[in-house]
This record gives C-alpha cells, sequence and structure tokens, in this order.
C-alpha cells in the first residue's frame, strides 16, 4: 500500500512505536524554533536538562512578539535569549529581522524535514513539505536535547483541490472555506495533506497561508507537497540545493477526502469571535469597518503585500478606518522598498509596524471600543485584540486593503476590475546579517546567561498521588481557548517569564477572582466542554494553573498540544465518560479522586466522587505508557532528569 507525504516523513524519522493510527509514537526532530513570548521558559528549561548543546540539525531562536519594550522586562527577556543561544549552539534572529514563522520559510525550511516550535502555527513551514507542529516549550526543550517528540498516529485527510482560484479570491480563502467545512475541532488527531492538480497553480507563500491556519483546525499538521513551485522558490531563495522531491504514492489510503474546486470559492471572512463563523463577504454584508490591520505570520509575505500595494496604488485610506501594515520579515520590507510598493503603501496612509507579530497578540493596535477590524490575522478569539468588545473578522489582503479604501466590508471581485500577474522574483533578497549565529563550540565555556530580575524559576508538579480532593476552583464551557487560560497583549506578555506575576492574569477573561480564589484553596480543580485548550501552543496556559496549585482538569474533551502541556506539567487531564456528567459537576463542588495514582498507574478507570453531591463519576485517563510515566513522575522536566 502506498504511503502519504506526512506518512513518509514519519516513517523516516519514527525511533519508537509504530506507525499504527492512535497509537503514541516518538520522532526525531531535525529542526526547532522558539518565538521570545515562549522561548525564555523554553530555554529555562532546556538549562535545567543540563545539555551543554543542542543536539538538532538546526534550531533557531526568534524575537518577534514581545518587541514592545515599554520597561526593563522585554528587553531583558531578548538578552537572555540571545546569550542562551549563543552558548547552547541555536541560531539567534534579532529583534526586526522578522516573525519566525516567515523567516523560517525563508532562510531554513526544508522539505521533508521534521520541525517543531514552541508557536502553535509551525505548521506554516508545511507549505514547503516539512512535518512541522506546534508544540510545548518543554517538548521542544527536550527534542533541542536529542530527545524524541512524541504524537499520536494521526489519521490522514486529504484535500483535494482543483480548478484555480478565480481573480482576487485567495488562499486565506481556501484555509476559510475548509475550517467551515471541518470546525475548530475537526482537524483534531490529523495530519491535513494538500494534493490535487490545483496545488500546482499555488505559490509557496499561498500553501503556507493554508498550512498556517491548519492550526485552527486543531490538526497536528498540514502539508502540501514539494514540487517544482518549491524548488523555484528555494532556488530563489539561494536554497535550491535544499530542495527534493516530495508527494504522496498514487495509491496512498486516506480515512477522509475533502473536495475543494478552487474556481467556486469567493471572497470569505470568519466572523467574531471564531476562525471556523466563515461566510462569504457577500452574505455578511457592507458592515462599516473600524480598522484593518495587514500582516500576521498568515499573511505578510511579499506576494501579499505585492498585491495589497497594487489595490492602495494611488488612492487614500477612508478616513474613518485606521489601516495598519506590518511586513513579515526584513526581506519582505527591504524589497517592498526597492520594488516602489512601499511607498505606495505609505501615501495610502497606511501605518507601517515593525516586521513582527504585533496586534495579532494584542501587541498594540487595538479595535476602539464596540468596533469592527478587518484582520488577515489567523485568529480572532473574543479580547484577543486586546479590545473585549470589538468584532474581528478574519479576511484576506485582498478584502482587507479594498475594504480600507471603501469604508465597509467590500468583496474585491466586484470592486476590482481584472488582476495582473503577481509573479515572485526569480532571486529573493538575502541578507542574513540580523541572524546572529552561536559560538563555536570550543568558545561556549567563555559565554555568559544574561539573567534580568523578571525572570523567575518554573514550577514543578508534584506527582500524582493517592486519595487527592480538591475543590473546583471553576467551570467554562466549550471550546475554551488558551487565551482565555493565559491571555497575551501588551500588558501581560512582559511577564512570560515571571510565573508568580502573571499568575494574577489567569482565567481573568472568564472570572477576575480566579487567581485568588484558587490561591486561597492551595490545590484545585477546573472543569471545562469540548475542545478545552485550542488555540496557542502556550505553555504557560498549564504552567500558571500548576503554580496556583490545579492538579486536575476534567473536559469533555482537550486540543491536542495543550493536552500534551498540562501531561508535561504534571496536571492531569481526564475526560468524562459521560458527557452529560458534566452537568453534575458545578463550581464550588469538592471532588475527590480515591486511588487516583494507582489508577493512572495500572490503567484501570477512575471514578470521581463528588463530595458535595455524592455523587460517582466515570471517567477517563487515557495515556500511553511514557505519558503515563511522565504524570508519575511529576511532569516531563523530572522525566527527563529520571531517564538522564
Amino acid at each position: 500500500m502506498g504511503m502519504t507525504i506526512a506518512e513518509k516523513i514519519l516513517s523516516k524519522h519514527i525511533v519508537d512505536g509504530e506507525m499504527i493510527k492512535g497509537q503514541e509514537i516518538g520522532i526525531k526532530i531535525d529542526q526547532t524554533l522558539t518565538q521570545d513570548a515562549t522561548g525564555t521558559m523554553a530555554y529555562l528549561e532546556f538549562e535545567a536538562m543540563g545539555v551543554p548543546r543542542v543536539k538538532t540539525e538546526r534550531s533557531v531562536a526568534y524575537i518577534d512578539h514581545n518587541t514592545l519594550q515599554s520597561g526593563f522586562e522585554n528587553a531583558d527577556d531578548h538578552r537572555f535569549i540571545g546569550s542562551v543561544a549563543k552558548k547552547h549552539g541555536i541560531y539567534f534572529s534579532r529583534p526586526g529581522n522578522g516573525i519566525c514563522h516567515q523567516v523560517h520559510l525563508e532562510r531554513f525550511g526544508i522539505p521533508g524535514k521534521t520541525l517543531i516550535g514552541s508557536d502553535s502555527h509551525t505548521p506554516t513551514a508545511g507549505g514547503l513539505g516539512m512535518f512541522a507542529c506546534g508544540a510545548g516549550g518543554l517538548d521542544v526543550a527536550v527534542a533541542m536535547g536529542g530527545g524524541a517528540y512524541y504524537i499520536t498516529m494521526p489519521q490522514m485527510v486529504r484535500v483535494n483541490l482543483t480548478g484555480r482560484l478565480s481573480p482576487w479570491v485567495a488562499a486565506k480563502d481556501v484555509i476559510l472555506e475548509v475550517l467551515r467545512i471541518l470546525t475548530v475541532k475537526g482537524g483534531v488527531g490529523k495530519v491535513i495533506e494538500y494534493g490535487g492538480e490545483g496545488v500546482a497553480t499555488l505559490s509557496v507563500p499561498e500553501r503556507s497561508t493554508i498550512t498556517n491556519m491548519g492550526a485552527e483546525l486543531g490538526a497536528t499538521t498540514s502539508i502540501f507537497p514539494s514540487d517544482e513551485v518549491t524548488r523555484a522558490f528555494l532556488k530563489a531563495q539561494g536554497r535550491e540545493s535544499d530542495w527534493s522531491p516530495l508527494a504522496a504514492d498514487p495509491d496512498a489510503q486516506y480515512d477522509q477526502v475533502i473536495e475543494i474546486d478552487l474556481s467556486s470559492l469567493r471572497p470569505m471572512a470568519a466572523c467574531p469571535h471564531s476562525p471556523d463563523a466563515v461566510k462569504t463577504v457577500k452574505e455578511i454584508g457592507q458592515i462599516k469597518v473600524d480598522q484593518v490591520c495587514i500582516g500576521s505570520c498568515t499573511n505578510s509575505s511579499l506576494y501579499d503585500l505585492m498585491k495589497v500595494a497594487y489595490i492602495l496604488r494611488g488612492k487614500r485610506v477612508h478616513p474613518d478606518v485606521s489601516l495598519a501594515i506590518a511586513p513579515g520579515s526584513r526581506q519582505v520590507f527591504q524589497m517592498l522598498a526597492e520594488n516602489g510598493c512601499l511607498a505606495d503603501l505609505i501615501a495610502s496612509g497606511a501605518r507601517i509596524l515593525e516586521c513582527a507579530c504585533g496586534p495579532c497578540i494584542g501587541m498594540g493596535q487595538s479595535p476602539n471600543s464596540g468596533g469592527v477590524s478587518l484582520r488577515t490575522f489567523n485568529r480572532n478569539f473574543e479580547g484577543r485584540s486586546g479590545t473585549a468588545d470589538a468584532g474581528v473578522y478574519l479576511v484576506s489582503p485582498e478584502v482587507a486593503a479594498v475594504s480600507a479604501l471603501s469604508g465597509v466590508l467590500t468583496d474585491p471581485c466586484d470592486a476590482l476590475g481584472d488582476m495582473p500577474a503577481f509573479p515572485l522574483p526569480e532571486r529573493f533578497l538575502i541578507n542574513d546579517n540580523m541572524i546572529v549565529p552561536p559560538a563555536p563550540e570550543a568558545e561556549m565555556d567563555e559565554v555568559e546567561i544574561l539573567r534580568g530580575p523578571n525572570i523567575k524559576e518554573f514550577p514543578i508538579a508534584e506527582a500524582v498521588g493517592n486519595n487527592l480532593v480538591a475543590p473546583v476552583i471553576l467551570k467554562v464551557g466549550d471550546n475554551i481557548t488558551t487565551d482565555h487560560i493565559m491571555p497575551a497583549g501588551a500588558k501581560i506578555l512582559p511577564y512570560r517569564s515571571n510565573i508568580p506575576y502573571l499568575s494574577r492574569f489567569c482565567f481573568a477573561v472568564c472570572d477576575e477572582t480566579f487567581a485568588e480564589r484558587a490561591q486561597a484553596a492551595g490545590r484545585g480543580v477546573v472543569i471545562g466542554g469540548s475542545n478545552y485548550g485550542q488555540g496557542s501552543s502556550r505553555e504557560h496556559a498549564a504552567l500558571v494553573p500548576l503554580y496556583l496549585g490545579i492538579r486536575v482538569v476534567l473536559a469533555k474533551s482537550f486540543a491536542r498540544i495543550h493536552r500534551s502541556n498540562l501531561i508535561n506539567a504534571g496536571i492531569l487531564p481526564l475526560t468524562f465518560v459521560n458527557e452529560a456528567d458534566y452537568d453534575a459537576v458545578s463550581q464550588g463542588d469538592e471532588l475527590a479522586f480515591p486511588d487516583a495514582r494507582d489508577c493512572v498507574e495500572q490503567g484501570k478507570p477512575l471514578t470521581v466522587i463528588n463530595r458535595t453531591t455524592g455523587k460517582k463519576i466515570p471517567v477517563s485517563c487515557e495515556l500511553s505508557g511514557r505519558s503515563k510515566d511522565i504524570l508519575l513522575a511529576g511532569g516531563l522536566l523530572n522525566y527527563t532528569r529520571q531517564q538522564g
């Protein structure tokens, strides 16, 4: 039987287990990436392991999230990460060099290789044909130390693309259509693999837009073939030697096949407050727009911004609209300057931001109260923009640009004429002088690690014990995101390396009293609905609850990365055997978990006793041998130390 693209890569990297769907496998990791919002914690964890030098083929530390330096905290974190990178064999992409996923695509991604990153949008590199996954920082630290990365062997979904996109319809509309079909939890436990004749019509930047937002499906990863289009992109980046062909076998078997005719798609938008709340722009209608933001790791390529510049050329942004544009990398920024497109953007009245994540993570450019913001980003969770009551719509750069001119949500197919060709250059500008290589191994002992006062130790869990009794500190509903659990934004992100201070904001979106009540209780339980922990890979959404004494999260179901992060932190992730039992637990109830350790160790069913009501609730804790051992050890760091 033939193999899918993902199966071919996994078969060459598997070091533990067998490729049997639903079973856990360990894979060798070729490359890692971190960004500064998660990187400080990942490198503290790497240091704690005592490994002197990374053992991957290439590890890169990017500074792209916490770039607003309104105090010493972010600058200190950047300095710490830079010194760790220099000492331990990691390349360091300096602030201003660009967003991790865009730069990695340009300068480091290699078809057929494995990549994990402490950022959920690491699957961006799937546009090049990499098996690229978002992961918690501790998983990345282990991989840098030479350890395997463990996943459940996923199901394979093929999205068969036929036809060609119509003028002014974009790759963003392709992934919005997939989200409309599958929803934000429809990709859990699956690899989304793209194939069909339509693939050849999509450039690498377009493919990467699609794989980037595969993260919103909850998928393990998304991936495209590596073909002549990929080869041309790498050749233009001066990296043709990194290219190799990669495609699914004709007789590869898929668990699900989705057919999408590219020519049938129309401009779409994800409505507030979920990436799968998708409608066509025409269905939504001409709503008034207050703000437009173009950029993020989803849509900030040279290809995207050349189209934006064409639409804005010779025109002025509507007087009621604030337009902000952030190029994805310094390469993109400089090439826009050299080809004249940057002048078009500036002349239109756009505000040009630095090459960083910026508004996507609430780091500036929050909309006005009650405002409508069109964004070319990947997430529109409630409050993520920094404005609690803003209505954020996710759109393509084409929709964003034309709407910035009209002042209302506008379908570019109606407003614009013929679309010219936007060919990618035969050679991109290549200047890596803002990527600092590590010190030679012979000189690493001379490098001093520079720590600021905001960098605190991370919490260490207790091993799972028997007869745990704890109150329900909080009960939440379905699709709780890591933004709900541990918000981002300009006011909070500077404290990513200071767990005690950060804890003040834990679950504040849901309940401002959570942190105070959790600390007072000493230990506690969180009850969740379906798809608990969707969104970002940030392990802070597990580490901060751990610091506050949360020992168990009992939910209807979990998002993949967050469940792994809970296990890595030593928090017991349980699911209701009968989802109706969710209604039998209330905030404030006291729950008992008798024989919890024995049940985990022996793989026996676990029964939770609601001491407040007397009800006995069967729960599931499906763990592989390794995950079980991690929990019994009190988290991945303790487990790794024990394993040497």
